[in-house]
């Protein structure tokens, strides 16, 4: 890999994240800037499910351990979680961190009753997760054991799956596109030979693949065997880093076990109760690998509405460092993400270059300051020359608002 694009190097260089041996390996903690690309991904996807009709729930971190024995968890996957907690010393019940949040949005469907005139019910959550994971697989942000996960379940008929897992995938192609990423391929990841991995149910298999055909055609992707959650096959959309490694960032599923196993049901038109079929899907898949993935396709340089800082502005002297502030505060005030970057900082071609990944360097000399103007330094190298603070700031959010990859549209 070019090391220039190694999330861990570059991520750390930027003060995304870092590491700490007493928090332990695969738990990284994120610095302010990677907190500011943390909370405005965070955002906008609520802000697209929302548009798409989800409703967004919060749910605990833990759960019992017969949660997991009811939703298969524990007979399947229990490798990779976390062992149980006992309660109130050790005559208490045990619990467990939870390795995946689908049981707790089936609990959550269960706790209420559903009529078909209901559904589809999209219910959608940025939560954590927890996996077990090999300290010898663990990497940076891409493989980690504390997991922010977009995750969301539809709980639908089954004359509603095909349409609402399309959805799903149109999702994640507006997703790719706004953060200026790409899926390498489309895999229909199905069962192996596991012994004992997968849930012995062919019926439930076969059902649920043949859908996921349907969901893809017209799509071209690749089928793969052993690659399937224990419960269900599943769509995966894949990413490749600048080394050519391969991995999953979003999936669609569909999942007639579970719904089975918490007994769901919703009252029909004929007022018997019917079986609803389970949607789980990821849009933008678990926000550390996303922002790994961020970084090295970008190499640093965000999106202008991902940016952890939007402007720089620069001074030239200690006469300009208070016109300066007030373009920072102006920018502020806008909701644009500004820093200022004076002479204590050393000389203006230094400072210029540590902000070499900033979109936009707002330059204030003397002449500036006197005219209400900056000097304005693009990221892609272009100069577009003084520019009244106003324009500057309406033409930074309005790239902020559209989420478009042009730093300087024709006006």
């Amino acid at each position: 890999m070019n090391p220039v694009h190694d999330h861990r190097r570059l991520g750390r260089e930027l003060d995304l994240f870092d590491t700490d041996p007493l928090m332990g390996a695969g738990l990284p903690y994120w610095l302010p800037d990677g907190a500011v690309v943390r909370h405005v991904l965070e955002e906008y996807v609520r802000e697209v499910e929302r548009a798409a009709g989800y409703r967004h729930v919060y749910s605990p971190v833990l759960g019992k351990r017969e949660l997991y024995e009811i939703s298969g968890h524990w007979d399947h996957y229990s490798d990779d979680m976390f062992p149980p907690m006992r309660l109130g010393g050790g005559e208490g019940e045990e619990v467990v961190l939870r390795p995946s949040l689908c049981p707790h949005h089936a609990l959550i469907y269960r706790s209420r009753s559903h009529s078909y005139r209901e559904l589809p019910l999209r219910i959608a959550e940025l939560g954590g997760m927890y996996r077990s994971e090999l300290s010898g697989v663990l990497g940076g942000l891409t493989r980690v054991r504390s997991i922010q996960l977009n995750d969301a379940h539809i709980f639908c008929t089954l004359e509603q799956v095909v349409e609402e897992a399309r959805a799903a995938l149109g999702l994640i192609r507006r997703a790719y596109d706004d953060l200026g990423i790409r899926a390498s391929r489309y895999r229909l990841s199905l069962p192996g030979d596991g012994d004992g991995k997968y849930v012995p149910e062919p019926e439930l298999w076969r059902r649920a693949t043949a859908l996921l055909e349907e969901v893809l055609d017209g799509v071209e992707y690749e089928s793969v065997e052993g690659e399937a959650a224990f419960y269900g096959p599943k769509i995966d959309v894949q990413i490749t880093d600048p080394a050519g490694r391969e991995s999953t960032l979003s999936t669609v599923q569909i999942d007639f076990h579970q719904p089975e196993r918490f007994d769901l049901h919703y009252i029909g038109p004929d007022g018997g109760k019917h079986r609803p079929v389970m949607v789980h899907r990821s849009i933008i898949g678990s926000v550390e690998r996303l922002v790994a993935h961020l970084v090295e396709a970008h190499g640093g340089a965000f999106p202008v509405w991902l940016a952890p800082v939007q402007l720089v502005v620069l001074p030239v002297g200690d006469g300009q460092e208070e016109r300066a502030h007030d373009v920072v505060r102006r920018a502020e005030a806008r909701g644009v993400r500004a820093e200022l970057s004076g002479p204590g900082h050393g000389t203006l071609g230094a400072r210029v270059r540590a902000a070499r990944l900033v979109p936009y360097q707002a330059v204030i000399g003397e002449r500036e300051a006197d005219a209400g103007c900056a000097a304005v330094r693009l990221r892609d190298g272009r100069r577009p020359g003084a520019v009244p603070v106003d324009e500057l700031l309406e033409r930074i959010g309005a790239r902020d608002s559209d989420r478009g990859t042009e730093l300087w549209a024709a006006a």
